[in-house]
């Protein structure tokens, strides 16, 4: 018999406890709502396998990934957020009320913000986890400064591969390169691919894959196997660079969220996904750069509209939608929608049993998306005893026409 779980009602539950997830608690946190973060594993996300980040504003002396999360962490915790280290496994975003479960708890959300970000495409190599975050990294822009002077490895020869391994030639002596194709032939685009075999501080290992990490308390050794001999390449670095690609945590949504075709979800300038209410942030996200800064400027974003879909949800259920109302949809910087306003506010002095409720899509289409579902303006939305009956567009926006609804 299953057992019943146990419920519990938040205003947003954000799902991800990375430096996404941080953010978008701290920002949550701050505008006074009951805020819950849900990690799976570990607070900080991929961000703590880092060393040192020294391209993150207003840490000149650079800091480790842990250190700055600790630092996020205690800023969220200081707001009031609470935290939670659990596997989601079953998620419902059809309904106003947004459900998230773990195996004990079903979690109840006005709105939700998935921030679950990706992982590492591994080699899975023999002692490949115990190196993870000790010798074995991911991300060259965070940890090419701890590199200076050192010999490193990279494994791949992808756009992302060949770019980081240059980027790395400017701290490190040495940037040796494990490529699984034959001489010459590379994944990356041509000018990447020119411009690496021109840097004299890179060296190609062509037909090779990763056998095995070695070391002691850190990695210091990879032993790579020729595809074609069969040999072992033994080769000593001080830091071995993984680029064969990222896995986006997003199966748990795949036929609810859009997504793109490598399975990152789609979201607009907002973070809006395509249900309303929930939203996306971070390395999760279908975009260009991924790096803790940038997984901050989404989440700083994803917080505030969440308490902005929040406020709106409770102005469109305990105002427009109490009784009867005529809801006017425009955009203020529109000088003719302006205009008609004054016609609006005629129908409401000559109607005193209707109420006027002027919807600005200038800064968001939240409401004007759910009085009708286009949201475009100029509109009229005629609302009668708590539901809506007609929808008036602007090609017969008249004030006659709506009085004849009315």
């Amino acid at each position: 018999m299953d057992r019943e779980k146990i419920v519990e009602k938040y205003d947003v539950v954000i799902i991800g406890g990375g430096a996404s997830g941080l953010t978008a608690g701290i920002y949550c946190g701050r505008a006074r709502l009951n805020t819950l973060v849900l990690e799976e594993s570990l607070v900080g996300g991929i961000a703590t396998n880092t060393w040192e980040i020294e391209n993150y504003p207003g840490f000149p002396e650079s800091i480790s990934g842990t250190g700055l999360m600790n630092l996020f962490y205690q800023q969220a915790k200081k707001f009031g957020v609470k935290f939670k280290l659990t596997n989601v496994k079953n998620v419902d975003f059809s309904g106003d009320v947004k459900i998230v479960e773990t195996f004990r708890n079903r979690y109840e959300a006005k709105a939700v913000i998935i921030c679950n970000g990706s992982k590492p495409r591994l080699t899975n190599a023999e002692n490949e986890q115990q190196y993870i975050g000790k010798g074995i990294a991911f991300c060259a822009t965070c940890d090419a400064a701890s590199c200076t002077g050192e010999e490193v490895l990279v494994i791949g020869s992808g756009d992302a591969a060949i770019e980081e391994g240059m980027f790395l030639t400017k701290f490190a002596s040495k940037v040796k390169v494990s490529i699984i194709h034959d001489e010459g032939i590379m994944d990356c685009n041509a000018i990447a691919k020119s411009a690496a075999l021109a840097n004299p501080k890179m060296e190609f290992l062509h037909n090779t894959v990763v056998e095995r990490f070695e070391g002691g308390e850190e990695m210091n050794r990879v032993i790579l196997k020729n595809l074609k001999t069969g040999a072992l390449v033994p080769v000593d670095c001080f830091r071995c660079f993984l680029f064969i690609g990222y896995i986006p945590n997003t199966s748990l949504y795949k036929g609810i969220i859009d997504m793109s075709g490598k399975g990152y979800i789609l979201t607009n300038e907002n973070m809006e996904t395509n249900v309303h209410g929930v939203f996306a942030a971070g390395d999760v996200r279908e975009k260009f750069l991924r790096q803790v800064a940038t997984c901050v400027g989404d989440a700083a974003t994803a917080g505030v509209m969440a308490e902005k879909y929040i406020a709106e949800s409770e102005i469109f259920e305990n105002i427009i939608m109490n009784g009867n109302g005529i809801a006017y949809i425009y955009d203020a910087s529109d000088a003719e929608h302006r205009e008609f306003l004054e016609e609006i506010e005629k129908l409401e002095a000559e109607y005193d049993e209707y109420c006027c409720h002027k919807v600005d899509t200038y800064k968001s289409q939240g409401l004007a998306k759910r009085l009708c579902k286009t949201g475009h303006c100029p509109s009229v939305v005629i609302i009668k005893n708590g539901k809506i009956v007609k929808v008036i567009d602007e090609e017969h926006l008249s004030k006659k026409n709506i009085e004849e609804n009315l």
